[in-house]
């Protein structure tokens, strides 16, 4: 059976680092730590201290002051592998891991997961033709030397650089190397790591290299195992989960995360927050567990990746040129009709068509096919639709040659919302409360592509109080921006209640509007 070394590399939290050490080695495993040396002694004597007497914990023999995007991040792991290396000869697997790390299955779920594939865990992807960097620097970060840091000596990074760059100072990459690039967290066999041990004692001129490389520590292990490994031996993939944001920052995991990461397809995850201590309590018992069922779902980034492209609180387009000191004219007034349920809206628009003579458009915001009439092209792409809203509704005002007119929104556009809610005309929002059953919010999952039909129906069930709450706040949000003239009709109300905000809505007497709003099917689904 598989046995894990992990290598952690650590600077700060001691406290932590003694837990997450008893935790891993509680259940039979190994640790090797390398403290950052520019970390105050008296937190290192503290982890010493308190680890000494666990046999299954050895530190590295060296310990270097490390720096984002420096060689000595990549000697620092060194340092601790070949500590580990000498002091469990049991070890089949190494993995590497820093303070921020939990395990997010269980000792027996990690070591039955090695066992049953003979191969090494790491990205490995090709440097230069794969899209592994999204921006910045690429092949500058090896053709040319780094010396110094560059968050901490940013001024002597760039102008070495600079001056590298004009005296045509451009160095080859060794022969025999094809440059590899992934992140540095991996798992590697034992045969793996001392043929890398073994490798780096042979070839002076490849670590001489990459001494020098920018952010060696995305490269160095990725491009030996490549090097010394079989193909069909590497999985390129990392068994630690994480996850980016839009801006190339590492997304924070709090303690309501843990039903969520118990459920993903990793054995590891980071960025634990230190104050999230009841996520390291429950992950770190978790480990040291047995006979648990873990079900496989891996929705994790996608269900980010729906929550964060829902915008972010508050957010508000700058006004582009041609709107500034825009208004749709301050007599008209601008009716919108607000509901998550698209069909429910086109009903009593279907409605309030047939018995007012107020112009109406269904979701102009939202559907490419909504019926619009020849405005030049303005109307022609949802792309125009949003950047010209006021000059477009302008000239839909001009063209029904209107006062007052009807559209339908998606709550989720409270950027819309809120712009024509400053206008000098009048903006009337109507928003539609109505009842979401599990199967149309499993529908809804589904339009917006966090589900597919193949979704496990536990799966599901884990995603209907995301997607049930997010339909809510959309709401809240509509409420908390304080619209002047906000009404609301609701599915639990009778037509007689709904008349009442339907009548001040559309200005109108109340008797119309319990015309309009009786309809027996109006919320069906």
């Amino acid at each position: 059976m598989a046995k894990i070394a992990f290598i952690l590399l650590c600077h700060k939290d001691p406290d932590a680092i003694i837990r997450q050490a008893n935790s891993l080695t509680a259940a039979g495993d190994y640790i090797a730590i390398h403290f950052d040396a520019s970390a105050p002694k008296a937190a290192y004597h503290q982890i010493r201290t308190a680890l000494a007497d666990n046999h299954h914990v050895t530190f590295a023999q060296k310990r270097i002051k490390c720096g984002w995007g420096e060689w000595s991040l990549v000697q620092a792991t060194l340092n601790a592998v070949q500590s580990a290396i000498d002091a469990f000869p049991r070890a089949t697997h190494f993995y590497m891991l820093s303070g921020d790390c939990m395990a997010i299955k269980s000792a027996e779920y990690a070591h039955e997961f090695l066992d049953r594939r003979d191969c090494d865990y790491v990205e490995s992807f090709d440097y230069f033709h794969s899209d592994w960097i999204k921006t910045g620097w690429k092949e500058e970060r090896l053709i040319y030397r780094h010396w110094f840091n560059e968050r901490t000596q940013k001024r002597r990074f760039y102008a070495m650089f600079e001056l590298q760059k004009k005296l045509g100072l451009r160095r080859a990459i060794p022969d025999d190397l094809e440059i590899m690039i992934g992140s540095q967290w991996w798992c590697l066999r034992r045969r793996t790591v001392e043929w890398i041990l073994d490798f780096t004692d042979k070839r002076p001129d490849v670590m001489k290299f990459f001494r020098t490389t920018w952010i060696p520590d995305e490269t160095f292990f990725q491009t030996l195992v490549r090097h010394l490994v079989p193909t069909h031996e590497i999985d390129s993939r990392t068994l630690t989960f994480l996850m980016f944001s839009d801006y190339g920052m590492p997304i924070v995991l709090y303690n309501d995360h843990y039903d969520m990461l118990l459920s993903q397809d990793f054995l590891f995850a980071r960025k634990v927050s230190p104050e999230a201590t009841e996520l390291r309590r429950r992950l770190g018992v978790l480990y040291s567990s047995e006979g648990q069922n873990f079900q496989i779902s891996n929705e994790g980034r996608s269900l980010y990746k729906f929550l964060s492209e829902k915008g972010r609180i508050g957010r508000r387009f700058a006004p582009r040129f041609w709107e500034t000191e825009s208004s749709l004219g301050r007599e008209r007034e601008m009716l919108i009709i607000v509901s998550k349920k698209w069909h429910v809206a086109k009903r009593l628009l279907d409605r309030i068509r047939n018995m007012t003579n107020i112009p109406c458009i269904e979701y102009l915001f939202n559907e490419d096919s909504c019926d619009l009439p020849d405005l030049g092209g303005i109307q022609s792409t949802m792309g125009k639709r949003h950047r010209h809203r006021k000059a477009l509704m302008r000239m839909l005002f001009d063209y029904y040659d209107t006062n007052r007119l009807i559209v339908c929104m998606d709550p989720a556009n409270l950027d819309l919302l809120e712009d024509f809610g400053r206008d000098r005309s009048t903006t009337r929002i109507l928003e539609i409360e109505c009842e979401f059953s599990d199967d149309y919010l499993i529908g809804h999952a589904m339009r917006v592509g966090l589900a597919g039909e193949r979704t496990p129906a536990e799966t599901l069930q884990r995603l209907l109080p995301t997607v049930r709450n997010d339909l809510v706040h959309e709401s809240d949000r509509i409420r908390d921006a304080g619209f002047a003239h906000h009404d609301r009709i609701r599915e639990i109300d009778s037509h007689e209640v709904n008349a009442r905000p339907l009548a001040a809505f559309l200005t109108v007497s109340e008797e119309t509007a319990r015309d309009i709003v009786h309809l027996d099917h109006l919320f069906s689904d």
